[in-house]
């Protein structure tokens, strides 16, 4: 018994630091076990309608299939090179780049300056605010069927009011010359309202102290704008345009009630061409991998701003 007792102590005390490893990991986990009990539901819808898509978009991307009932075919990357070498992607590329540039900087421009007019906080600011953001809370195709209504040619209310101004009246949804640009008149009604809240925000961070030392050094409100306010919300500025840029990508609904696409294209932006190929013409690899390439500009974009963010804030 004299010999096998010392061989056991090494065994009981390399074990100890196992055990209290074992008791603290499961005392935690039993701490932290009603958290993941709570977060499991989002997680396994988490998991099944966005990580699963995406892996489900990402295989689709390398298969083809003629038919609904055919064998799926492997391809490799000949839909991304399909899709690159049709001109109806091109276009709706181009579209689609128009349309951001010509919804976002006029919504954030309208944005800011609703913000710099209704920052004081009162009872009629805050009327103005509910109003302004009342659009926000219409839903995408019952604002579009109102607008439809407004745009409709010789009858509509744009045409009944300015038809005293211009002789001959366009066909704003009609012609390929200016119907994107109608479209893009109601993303700008429905978001200005939404990034005034971003900007509203943005301008309690400005310092209250340094906009009155600028004021009793006899700086205009041009010269606060320029030199204090605006330095100040330019991390603002940066996470609005990326929001707006992503709108400009995923918001389609006023092109399903209001255009189709059409005419001759003129409207059709890179998410309504994803549904043509996949609903249309049930091309699902070709939609799978437009929509990969859509995902793929999206993020390096939105990791492009946020770095640039990153940068002028470890900068400043």
């Amino acid at each position: 018994m004299s010999l096998a007792e010392p061989a056991a102590l090494p065994v009981a005390t390399s074990a100890a630091p196992r055990l209290h490893v074992l008791k603290r990991f499961s005392n935690r986990f039993k701490a932290s076990l009603p958290a993941y009990l709570l977060l499991l539901p989002s997680l396994v819808f988490l998991a099944l309608f966005t990580y699963g898509a995406m892996g489900r978009v990402l295989v689709d991307a390398l298969y083809q299939r003629a038919t609904p009932k055919a064998p799926l075919r492997f391809v490799g990357l000949d839909n991304i090179a399909s899709v690159l070498a049709d001109p109806a992607f091109t276009g709706a590329v181009v579209n689609n780049l128009i349309y951001a540039v010509g919804t976002a900087v006029p919504s954030i421009a309208l944005a800011l300056l609703f913000a710099l007019a209704l920052a004081r906080t009162h009872a009629v600011n805050s009327a103005l605010r509910a109003a302004l953001f009342l659009p926000v809370l219409i839903p995408m195709v019952a604002a579009s069927a109102l607008f439809l209504f407004i745009f409709l040619p010789n009858v509509g209310l744009l045409d009944y009011y300015i038809g005293r101004l211009l002789p001959v009246l366009p066909n704003w949804l009609g012609d390929p010359d200016i119907a994107l640009y109608a479209i893009m008149i109601i993303t700008i009604w429905k978001n200005a309202g939404y990034y005034m809240l971003f900007f509203l925000a943005g301008l309690q961070a400005v310092p209250e102290d340094v906009m009155e030392a600028a004021h009793l050094d006899g700086a205009g409100p041009y010269q606060r704008l320029r030199h204090i306010i605006l330095p100040e919300l330019k991390p603002t500025f940066l996470f609005v345009t990326v929001i707006a840029i992503l709108n400009a990508v995923t918001q389609v609904d006023h092109v399903f009630v209001m255009t189709q696409g059409g005419p001759s294209n003129s409207t059709n932006l890179v998410l309504f061409y994803i549904y043509q190929q996949a609903v249309e013409h049930y091309d699902i690899g070709k939609a799978s991998a437009a929509t990969l390439l859509t995902l793929a500009a999206l993020m390096g974009l939105t990791a492009l701003s946020f770095r640039t963010m990153a940068n002028r804030e470890g900068g400043s």
